[in-house]
């Protein structure tokens, strides 16, 4: 079989997301500078905290965009035996990281804010928040607009493949939504504080939601470490398809049994299946296939008969 009967492009390029979304990287760095910049020139935790939680999406959001670019790039590259995917779970492990360490200055800062405290440029600082704010409103607009549906195919040889066509959401793409939005909420957080510390003299407020937006980074942080160790681990043979795989053998043979099971993720929502089943009927690799192909999240299927284990 040639190399281009069989490919492992398992996402397809999605232009308009990819264009946005460094729109929205551009956006997110310019306001989160100026907002870290404010924090220290008005002495403002909630600015600061605002403006550092800024920077984990702007540090998400850059990376799932580079993700686009080198996943297209590298797509037909046959070093990839499974697909360019990774590339963009690698990048939000590695910025996870980056995040824990963004956290902990934030709460430390904070707690020096709380025991030795500052006058705070009220007003300039509430300007500030308010300009990030609407940022944030512009920046979900633009991703909003990226989240409707496009073709997404696979083809395999007839070996062990199956081609298909459906439809779905970008998750990398809702992801990075969710995040903007998020990020609004904090800057909700952060006028709200200055309001009150103006207006209503509990300066204390300004540094308590400077903790308050640690620990959301923090929040954010230790579940994207979870998911995307879980990814690079090929921590999966808990996820539902596995339940779902061992439903459909049973439907292909009366009598199957799985001998080796191997499930990981190659794909948003996409998984690969490695399979092996004991049989003494003439069940072939193309009828647990068959039965196996009702499961669109099944992007690349290899099966094995083995009917020694049987005695036939």
């Amino acid at each position: 079989m040639s190399a281009d009967a069989h490919t492992h492009i398992f996402d397809e390029a999605n232009p308009l997301a990819e264009r946005r979304l460094w729109w929205v990287v551009t956006l997110t760095v310019v306001m989160m500078t100026v907002e870290i910049t404010a924090g220290w020139l008005f002495n403002s935790m909630a600015l600061l905290a605002d403006g550092w939680h800024m920077s984990s999406h702007a540090i998400a959001l850059g990376l799932s965009a580079a993700a686009y670019a080198l996943a297209r790039r590298y797509a037909s590259d046959g070093r990839f035996a499974f697909g360019t995917w990774k590339i963009e779970v690698l990048g939000g492990y590695t910025s996870a990281l980056f995040l824990v360490a963004v956290a902990v200055y934030m709460v430390y800062e904070s707690v020096t804010r709380l025991i030795h405290p500052a006058s705070i440029g009220f007003d300039q600082a509430i300007a500030v928040a308010t300009v990030g704010f609407a940022v944030n409103v512009v920046s979900a607009a633009l991703l909003a607009g990226t989240q409707g549906h496009h073709n997404h195919s696979h083809d395999h040889g007839s070996d062990h493949g199956h081609s298909h066509t459906h439809h779905h959401h970008d998750l990398n793409m809702r992801s990075a939504f969710v995040h903007v939005a998020a990020d609004a909420a904090t800057s909700v957080l952060a006028i709200g504080a200055l309001i009150g510390g103006k207006y209503f003299s509990v300066g204390w407020l300004d540094p308590v939601v400077g903790i308050v937006g640690a620990a959301l980074v923090a929040a954010w942080a230790a579940g994207l470490l979870r998911d995307t160790s879980r990814v690079l681990l090929d921590a999966e043979m808990d996820a539902p398809i596995v339940a779902k795989i061992r439903e459909c053998v049973q439907r292909g043979a009366a009598d199957a049994q799985i001998q080796d099971l191997h499930v990981w993720r190659v794909g948003k929502g996409k998984y690969a299946c490695v399979l092996e089943v004991a049989t003494a009927q003439s069940a072939s690799a193309d009828d647990f296939r068959a039965v196996l192909s009702e499961h669109p999240e099944l992007a690349h299927v290899t099966i094995e008969i083995d009917r020694r284990s049987t005695g036939s």
